[in-house]
């Protein structure tokens, strides 16, 4: 059975490493879309896609490389293309993971199970709140797996957040 995640993943932190724990306990193979892969690098989408791809694929065991593909997912204004957009994109998939509402209310039309993600401190793993902790020089680290604490490092993602 295949399962679909889709996140924005801006940056890549713990909870949604536990999210692709959570899928992967549920199905044999996690399509992960990436979201906005086509919007241009700004305040609250400050990494590419590849950049993301780089984050999440660093920050998982081959394990779980193995089991995972990771696609890119435009935004587009109207959702039903949306959806028609992503079934062009990723390979079928019997199962969806999410937490919001319109992709749930879209998908539960479908024949497609929608399986909601178990929050891990929600109020401290969102990308916002990493990315404002990042730019006010407040202790960020524990937040993000190891494999994005050294891409962000490494590309100067403080200086880029506070350009952005």
């Amino acid at each position: 059975m295949n399962g679909l995640l889709i996140g924005r993943f801006q940056p890549f932190h713990l909870g949604h490493l536990d999210a692709l724990h959570f899928a992967l306990s549920k199905v044999d193979k996690l399509w992960v879309g990436l979201g906005s892969s086509n919007k241009s690098l700004d305040k609250n989408n400050p990494f590419s896609a590849e950049e993301r791809k780089e984050m999440i694929l660093s920050s998982i065991d081959d394990s779980m490389k193995q089991r995972i593909q990771i696609y890119f997912i435009p935004d587009l204004d109207n959702h039903i293309k949306w959806i028609e957009l992503i079934n062009t994109i990723v390979p079928k998939f019997d199962i969806i993971f999410t937490n919001d509402e319109l992709t749930r209310h879209l998908y539960s039309k479908r024949n497609v199970t929608v399986l909601s993600i178990p929050f891990v401190k929600r109020n401290v793993l969102s990308g916002t709140n990493i990315r404002n902790m990042i730019i006010s020089d407040q202790k960020w680290e524990d937040l993000v797996p190891e494999g994005t604490k050294h891409f962000l490092n490494k590309i100067s993602g403080k200086q880029r957040l506070k350009n952005l």
